[in-house]
């Protein structure tokens, strides 16, 4: 393997939210991918810990750089399951789809606008 060479982007998530949650209409558009967004989350994390670029997890995926960056991107397009695994493969995870009942709590507050709850 090579000697890998790179400056991680600097983002954090939480200061994000909070900023960008004061800004009309953004907790409704958050809300409607939020699958999306902590999808993204999870690989930009994945791939993070396993110390790979883009154009590494390309490699072992035999993809293009482009193609994981749009992997990457939340709510831009809708990936494969197999495109999922391989990625999940290639930062050394494994892929785990589960469906999680909503709480009352939630189906309330989503009915009247206000927040989710925190992630489990």
């Amino acid at each position: 393997m090579t000697d890998l060479k790179f400056k991680p982007v600097r983002h954090d998530h939480k200061e994000f939210l909070e900023k960008a949650s004061k800004r009309h209409g953004f907790s409704e558009a958050y809300e409607a991918l939020e699958v999306e967004y902590a999808l993204a989350h999870e690989m930009l994390a994945a791939r993070a810990r396993a110390g790979l670029t883009q154009e590494a997890v390309a490699g072992r995926m035999g993809t293009t750089k482009s193609a994981i960056s749009r992997l990457e991107s939340a709510g831009r397009h809708a990936p494969s399951m197999a495109s999922l695994k391989k990625y999940a493969a290639a930062v050394g995870c494994t892929l785990k789809i589960e469906l999680v009942p909503i709480s009352s709590k939630r189906r309330k507050g989503a009915q009247s606008g206000s927040q989710p709850d925190a992630a489990r």
